[in-house]
Formats: C-alpha cells, structure tokens, sequence
C-alpha cells in the first residue's frame, strides 16, 4: 500500500480559489473549512490525494469492487499468463448465512450448524475438485487462459486498486454498514470486509478529513 493523501492537500486545493498560488505548500489543516466542504459537498479538493492498495481476495469480490469506476484504476493478476494458486475462500463460522425477507428488505441471520458444516463441505469439495481438474488441463497442454475456465469465483485473486479520496469515501459509503449513515447500505460482507481495511488506512492518513466524513453520515462530497 502507498499514499499521497494528507489532509492539507485538501486544504491546500481549496484555498487556490480565493488566494491563488499562495496556497501552495501551506500545510495548515483546518478542521473547520474541511467540514465546510465535505458538509456543503464541494468535492472537487479531496480529489488532490492518492492511495494504492494491494488487495487479495476471491473474485467475486474483486468482480464487486471493479463496479467502481469513476476515480478508480486497477490492475489484476492475469490468470493467462500465471498459474493460479489453489488459495480459496471458505467463509468463517461468524459469518451469516441465511437471507431473510425479500431483496431490498431484506437481513441475514447466522443458519444452523448443519447449514455451516454444509457450506464449508460443499465449497471445500469443489474447490478441491476443480482445481484437480484446472492441474490435469494444464498438464495436457491445455493454455492458461482456457484451463482456467474451470476454476470457481471463491478462488483469490490479486490486484492493486488505485484512488482519489473522494472516490474511496463513496466507496465506503456504499461498501460498509454504519449507524451513522444517511442512506442505508447493504453489501455482502466479503467486499465490506475489504472495505474496512481500507478505512483504517483512510483514517490513519487523513484523519481530519475522515473524522469529517463520519460526522456528516458519511455521505461523499
């Protein structure tokens, strides 16, 4: 993981408005005019930061979080050109797994532990199997690129997903679940646990300016 992102670049970018290149260099970090901007949603100064992240997780996730696209760039292991490892994912037993109600209405509940040893027999068995059959492709000849077709969406993949802090504060406005939230959101718990990671990293660089983001229902300027 890297970053460029403090909270004066926020600061820095909002006052060339007002005193032009002045502005450049000044690393004071203003609380107050932060809260304006993120409050009165004027977006475009949190744009002036950067961070990296290195994120390996099942594809399914990664399918999720390429949904973002605006301020976002990634770049994936490619499943042409390497030999996948047999690294799965197998949910824990905290997780929930039991929809109830109706999509957009709806909660998860834990299952019995007849539904988790199911899940965990039945995931292991195929992941077992198909990556059996992924190694008897590849040791025919079979190109990467077409033997891979077998393997499951519980596989890990790898990449690195590159943002703007304003576009990682709409991203986690929409990929993790807060009390504090002005709209609802309901992601599945894999990408929110992405997602959390990636806010500790947000909060210990920008502080002020995730401090700021909270305190006003986390709603992305």
């Amino acid at each position: 993981m890297k970053a460029s992102a403090m909270d004066y670049d926020v600061t820095m970018a909002a006052r060339v408005s007002t005193i032009g290149s002045a502005s450049a260099g000044r690393e004071d970090t203003s609380p107050g005019l932060i809260n304006f901007l993120m409050r009165d949603r004027h977006g475009s100064p949190f744009e002036h930061t950067s961070f990296t992240f290195l994120i390996e997780a099942p594809i399914f996730v990664a399918r999720e979080h390429f949904r973002h696209r605006v301020g976002w760039s990634y770049n994936e292991e490619s499943g042409r050109y390497t030999e996948l490892k047999p690294v799965f994912y197998t949910p824990s037993p905290e997780r929930n797994l039991v929809q109830v109600g109706k999509p957009g209405a709806y909660t998860f509940e834990p299952g019995t532990e007849y539904q988790q040893g199911l899940v965990n027999y039945v995931l292991t068995g195929a992941y077992r199997d198909a990556y059996a059959d992924y190694e008897s492709l590849l040791e025919k000849g079979v190109a990467k690129e077409v033997a891979r077709m077998v393997l499951p969406v519980g596989i890990f993949t790898s990449y690195f997903a590159t943002c703007n802090a304003r576009s990682l504060m709409h991203f986690l406005s929409l990929r993790t679940i807060s009390e504090g939230s002005t709209f609802p959101s309901f992601p599945q718990r894999e990408i929110e646990m992405v997602a959390e990671q990636m806010e500790e990293i947000f909060a210990s660089h920008m502080p002020i300016t995730h401090a700021a983001f909270v305190r006003n229902g986390r709603v992305a300027p």
